[in-house]
Parts: C-alpha cells; structure tokens; sequence
C-alpha cells in the first residue's frame, strides 16, 4: 500500500531496478565514446601487425643479403688458384667479351688477375687469353699501362694469344705484351675511335613535336638526341675523338716497335685476319695458347688465373640496392610507401 500524496508535494523518487539504470548495471555499449576507443585499439593492433609483418619481410631480405654476399666471397676465392709456387707453369688470364667497367674484361678483374700471376713464383711467363671485339678505352688504357709496370717489376715474360677476335681495345691491350700470337683466321687491328649516337629532329618536326630543353650551360645539352648539333660542338666531339685515336696510336707504335710494318690504312679503323695481321706486324705468329705454353713458355702446365664474377656476385649486384634498402629501413624503423 503506499502513502497518499499531498496536494502541492512532488511525487517521492522511485529506486531504479536492478539492470535497468545506473553505472553499475550499464553494458559497455552504454558507455559514452566506446566506438572511438574501440576503433583506435584496432587502428594499434593494425599498425603493429604491419610494423611485424615489415620487420620480419626486412630480416629474411637481410638474411638473403648475407647468404649472398658468403657465396659470392667463397665463389670468389675459388677462383684463385692456391697451387704451389715451386711448380713450374703457364699462367692464363682470360680477356674475353666486351672491355667495359665492372665486366669480366674490365680493368678491375684483369689487372687483379695478372698481380696474381706474375707474383708467382712458379709462372715462368703469362699469358693473355684474348677474344674481345673492343671496349672501354679506358679500361684498356689501365690494363695496357699495367703490363708494362708489371713486366719491368718483375721481369717476366708475357705473350698475347689471340682467338676470334681482338680489335679495337682489345688491341690496344695486346701491343703491351712481348709477343702476340694469332690464328690465321683471327680478326685483328681496327685501331680507331667512334662516338655514335641517333639524331630525330627531322622526324620531331614532321611529326609536330616540340623538344623542351632546359640547360645550364651552352653546351650541356649537345649529344641530346632530339636536339640539333651545331657545327661547333660536331668539331669538339671530333678533337675529342682524334686525341684519344692519337693516344692509341702511340700505344701500338710504343709496344710493336719496328715490328710494325705502318701503311695508310694501318690506323684507319681497319680490321685484318691473323694471316695479314702477321705479314703487317700487327702479330708476331700463328699459334695457339698450348702451343705457346709448350713451345714458347717450355712450361705445359696451365694454370688460369682470371677473375670473374659469379652468379651470386651477379645476384647481389642486381638486388642488392633494394635488399639493401629494405634492411637500412627496417634498422631505422623508416616507414615504406606501398
């Protein structure tokens, strides 16, 4: 029964049941803001899922980097020969593909390759095995320096045996040498330089095309393939060209001497066979690299001394910026773009 209420009293205020009001029966649901602290814990977990994910994808990349690089340094050391010095032999050291930077015919592997050889004590001479069209001159300039340093060092002789082809750079490397040997169909010579390129402004203008060329310089921009040559800059390029054909020449005539049998078209950028090499001065005989190890050098054995570069160097060079990348960034916690 409950108590009447009096005219002008308010109404006495009713307990609230149990689950129906109140903190301590409310759900969370109930709770102001829950939806926004729910969202930023599954925004967290998220990103700390992601930074996982990031650090474990940088570590097997690192770990990939590091098996890399152990088999290239083992694949490396195997080729140097560990033989014994006391034994006599020919020492090789091939030249072969085109002579550019970081190629197995550039400067880095040949002129470490021949240290090599001419430091042992059991080569009784080395032996350039030499089958390239041409390259760098440059590298070939390096190389060709390096012979004669070497051969005054330690006075020991060093022969050229050539296979299909040593022109161009090639060449200019196997003039350093005492003597050069050739096969009678072998290409030799071409002592020259070029510069080559594509020109398109005359397609450009019947196609409506407009060059946008921004340069800082009046010159900066002359080998640009889609923007005209002048005459001036045609003529820099050219004693460009002919300074560095003169240094050529002075290579050929400081390492064939009188050998050289010099015509009109000895400096042309002509190429000969082996025979016409020979009958030019441009080689010294016919013979192959056992030939030269029996007959010439008197030791049979061979033992090769070349450097190259082994797939797994190869692999490394080819994904080692993005490995690389990726592990500096996972060292640095830097976020990536995806």
């Amino acid at each position: 029964m409950t108590d009447p209420i009096l005219p002008g009293e308010p109404p006495a205020p009713v307990p609230p049941e149990r689950g129906s009001g109140g903190t301590a029966g409310r759900s969370p649901t109930d709770t102001p803001g829950w939806e926004r602290a729910t969202l930023e814990k599954l925004a967290f977990a998220a990103l700390a899922e992601q930074k996982s994910a990031r650090r474990w994808r940088n570590f097997v990349r690192l770990a990939w980097l590091v098996c890399l690089v152990v088999a290239g340094w083992i694949g490396l050391s195997r080729t140097t020969p560990s033989t014994d010095k006391t034994t006599a032999h020919t020492a090789v050291v091939e030249i072969k593909g085109e002579i550019a930077a970081g190629a197995d015919a550039g400067a880095e592997f040949v002129v470490a390759a021949m240290r090599s050889a001419f430091e042992d004590e059991g080569a009784q001479a080395v032996v350039l095995l030499i089958n390239s069209p041409g390259g760098s001159p440059v590298q070939a300039g390096i190389i060709n320096d390096e012979i004669w340093r070497l051969k005054k060092k330690y006075n020991k002789p060093v022969y050229a045996v050539v296979e299909e082809s040593c022109a161009s750079a090639a060449y200019y490397i196997a003039v350093a040498t005492d003597q050069i040997f050739v096969d009678k169909a072998s290409i030799v010579g071409s002592i020259g330089v070029l510069m080559d390129g594509f020109g398109f402004t005359g397609l450009m203008d019947k196609l409506g095309v407009e060059r946008r060329l921004l340069t800082a310089g009046e010159n900066k921009g002359f080998l640009d393939p889609f923007s005209p040559q002048t005459e001036k800059q045609r003529a820099y390029a050219q004693s460009m060209l002919d300074q560095i054909h003169t240094q050529f020449i002075d290579a050929v005539k400081a390492g064939r001497g009188k050998r050289l049998k010099e015509t009109p078209e000895t400096f042309s950028g002509l190429f000969w066979s082996g025979q016409q090499a020979v009958e030019m001065g441009l080689a010294d005989h016919l013979g192959n690299l056992d030939y030269v190890a029996r007959e010439v050098v008197k030791a049979e054995e061979l033992v090769d001394y070349t450097r190259r570069e082994n797939v797994a160097e190869r692999l490394a060079k080819r994904f080692g910026a993005a490995i690389g990348e990726g592990s500096v960034r996972a060292l640095k916690n830097i976020p990536a773009l995806r």
